[in-house]
């Protein structure tokens, strides 16, 4: 592939797909807002872009063949905040993407879009939307929005629903965790599978408590190794029992679920920021 472009590649997540992304394509332009990201691998340029520009994404995404996007406030905030960055920003990027040409869109959608089924539920790929945030609610938007521009423009999408994509230091984790490794083999399976039209993905490592059906989405060949049972003995010696009437441990969104809307679900997970560095 001549050319990849990454958003959201100052992010935590975004910083373990850039190197994986170098070796997938000849030239990979990282993008976020921040200033700078340190160094780049061979293959790769930053450019400081902010989504909400339209005319900057279009720049950007001139001559890509795909564009993995990772770009967003990733966690529950204000409306006004996620309306600009979460809903316009990606707007921006699907609509660039189909004036220049851009064969695919590989999106970093959430858990969250679902966040309020049951988890005992274990529900497959086409369960309706149910957001537990105004976070969830802009990947309910940015799916629908992944359809349509499937549909009337010929824009493919993959819309990974990705669950926990960190350390996992809580009971909720042991069925809801996704790799870092597992991570990258999810983006690789959506980009170089070659036909997907419009398809969504759980974002999930091959957990024993698995909490969601993704057979669905076989055609991806994404098949997970990683299995957070390997924390289960540990994390359960320090876990009390949990109160099975708090939606917090029921939905599918844990804290999320219970957040007031505009305030942040990340702060009551105990993400560590684990970014990788080169």
């Amino acid at each position: 592939m001549k050319k990849l472009v990454l958003t959201g590649a100052a992010g935590r997540l975004g910083s373990y797909l850039r190197e994986p992304l170098t070796k997938m394509c000849d030239e990979l332009v990282s993008t976020d807002r921040a200033e700078a990201i340190g160094k780049t691998y061979p293959g790769e340029t930053y450019v400081q872009a902010d989504l909400t520009d339209l005319a900057a994404m279009e720049t950007i995404l001139e001559g890509a063949d795909m564009v993995v996007h990772f770009g967003a406030i990733g966690d529950e905030a204000p409306w006004d905040d996620i309306l600009q960055s979460n809903i316009i920003g990606a707007y921006n990027v699907w609509e660039a993407a189909y004036r220049k040409g851009v064969r695919r869109v590989v999106y970093a959608s959430s858990v969250h879009a679902v966040g309020m089924h049951v988890k005992t539920d274990v529900i497959d790929l086409d369960a309706p939307h149910k957001p537990d945030t105004y976070y969830g609610l802009a990947k309910c938007f940015c799916e629908d929005l992944a359809s349509l521009y499937w549909d009337k423009r010929g824009v493919e999408a993959v819309c990974m629903r990705i669950f926990s994509a960190a350390q996992v230091n809580n009971a909720r984790a042991l069925g809801t965790w996704l790799s870092y490794d597992d991570l990258i083999h999810l983006v690789e399976r959506s980009i170089d599978t070659p036909v997907v039209g419009f398809t969504k993905v759980w974002g999930l490592s091959n957990n024993d408590r698995i909490v969601a059906d993704n057979s669905k989405a076989a055609h991806l060949g994404y098949r997970p190794k990683d299995n957070a049972e390997v924390f289960a003995k540990e994390i359960l010696a320090d876990t009390p029992p949990l109160d099975n009437k708090d939606p917090a441990n029921m939905c599918l969104g844990g804290p999320f679920a219970t957040v007031e809307l505009g305030n942040s679900g990340v702060a009551a997970l105990g993400v560590v920021d684990d970014r990788k560095e080169i």
